[in-house]
């Protein structure tokens, strides 16, 4: 039976969930990229070496990478049932209108799985889609289809999903489907979502659904969320039974409190901590000024860390549901739960200018392949001296491209089997 999990941030990385540049991000222009949540265009043919150069050293060392798109070509050709699943979803009245809906859902089922998943993630727009205009006189009869322009979007483009460490996060034994914060990237995790319940490799494993909680039916769908919100770049299962969650710019205490409830109920984890930090694009996640390095090693953003309140949630009695302290510091309470002598810090390099340039290029957003080896971004050159210095085995890959939407080899990769410590 295969075999997912994520029991740690260092133990050896066995699988993991990438995304290739492509459709999606040939969509960006300067005047939609900030409403698609990206800095500047990139350049995509580079992107595409960047990320080519990525999952190969990864596969050097060892680890099984699965692309986000092949995987959703394999399930619409696998499963009807889970085909229908997400055209429905993404196609509705709320989507493309009440005298749309009919056609448009039709013509998607008609498509074929590799193209169908092309779209899906990089969006369709009208004239892409002229074979079901030209089927008959929508024109005439759907608003949308009467006032959009040949360049505008059926299907949203989703160029963030070449950050899959977002839309779903595999804590421990099970996994959680993320509502995510801006609205630009709420279409992303029915995608994901779609592999996880109906790609035969999933079906037939055995894991948990820590949010939302599907029960035996494994339901494809997620509630209303209110103001609660999650991004898997606040999530970070550490080890020991312990999850370090971030409430930040994306991620808040409503949604950390359903996930931590579920972990308790199921066994998962035995402790939360809860990392308040300041809100600002700079550091959207905690994984951006954190991440783990070794067993006892984490490299820091200081400016940001040390403004972190972390809060140890655990569970309550009989009469309450948790038991919530604060702790004397964040790096402490990380100390504690990793159960180490004494946590080995190493801080972005460089000076004060320098690291907040490097910090802004990710220079802290490293994924780790084994204890003390890790993946970096070349251009953060005093960081990645410094993780040497330590004693760090350091890999370095381009990221001039990658880097655009703020996200390193962390956010990049969905971890989807590895090890504990």
């Amino acid at each position: 039976m295969t075999q997912f999990g994520v029991y740690s941030e260092v133990g050896k990385l066995r699988k993991v969930l990438v995304h290739r540049p492509e459709l999606s991000l040939q969509r960006l222009t300067p005047a939609n990229h900030d409403d698609l949540l990206f800095d500047d265009v990139l350049w995509v043919e580079h992107a595409q070496k960047e990320h080519d150069e990525f999952v190969a050293r990864m596969r050097e060392r060892g680890v099984e990478v699965y692309y986000l798109r092949n995987l959703m070509a394999e399930t619409l050709a696998a499963s009807p049932k889970g085909k229908k699943a997400i055209v429905y979803r993404v196609v509705s009245e709320m989507t493309v209108g009440v005298a749309l809906v009919d056609e448009l859902r039709a013509y998607l089922m008609a498509m074929e799985p590799d193209n169908l998943a092309q779209h899906l993630i990089g969006g369709l727009t009208k004239g892409e889609a002229k074979e079901l205009f030209a089927t008959g006189p929508l024109g005439h009869v759907s608003l949308i289809a009467a006032t959009e322009s040949e360049n505008d979007f059926i299907l949203p483009p989703l160029p963030n999903t070449l950050f899959t460490r977002d839309s779903s996060s595999w804590i421990y034994n099970g996994v959680t489907l993320n509502p995510m914060y801006w609205p630009a990237r709420h279409l992303e995790v029915f995608n994901v979502g779609l592999v996880y319940h109906f790609h035969p490799m999933f079906r037939e494993a055995e894991f948990e659904y820590w949010y939302p909680p599907l029960g035996d039916d494994r339901r494809f769908d997620l509630e209303d969320f209110g103001k609660a919100s999650l991004e898997g770049g606040d999530v970070m299962p550490i080890g020991h039974k312990t999850v370090l969650i971030g409430m930040s710019e994306r991620s808040t205490g409503q949604m950390i409190e359903q996930v931590a409830r579920a972990l308790f109920a199921g066994g998962g984890a035995e402790r939360v901590i809860a990392c308040h930090m300041t809100r600002d694009r700079a550091h959207m996640h905690l994984d951006t000024i954190f991440t783990m390095l070794d067993r006892d090693a984490v490299t820091i953003y200081p400016k940001v860390v040390n403004q972190i309140t972390a809060y140890s949630i655990r569970p309550g009695d009989n009469e309450h549901i948790f038991d919530v302290t604060q702790e004397k510091s964040f790096l402490d309470a990380v100390q504690d739960a990793l159960g180490v002598k004494k946590l080995r810090i190493i801080a972005t390099g460089g000076d004060e200018y320098q690291q907040a340039r490097e910090q802004w290029d990710d220079g802290n957003n490293v994924v780790a392949l084994e204890p003390g080896v890790v993946i970096a971004y070349r251009k953060n050159t005093y960081t990645n001296q410094s993780f040497r210095q330590a004693g760090i085995e350091v890999i370095e890959i381009d990221g001039f491209e990658l880097g655009k939407g703020r996200g390193g080899g962390h956010c990049m990769t969905c971890p989807l089997l590895r090890d504990g410590i």
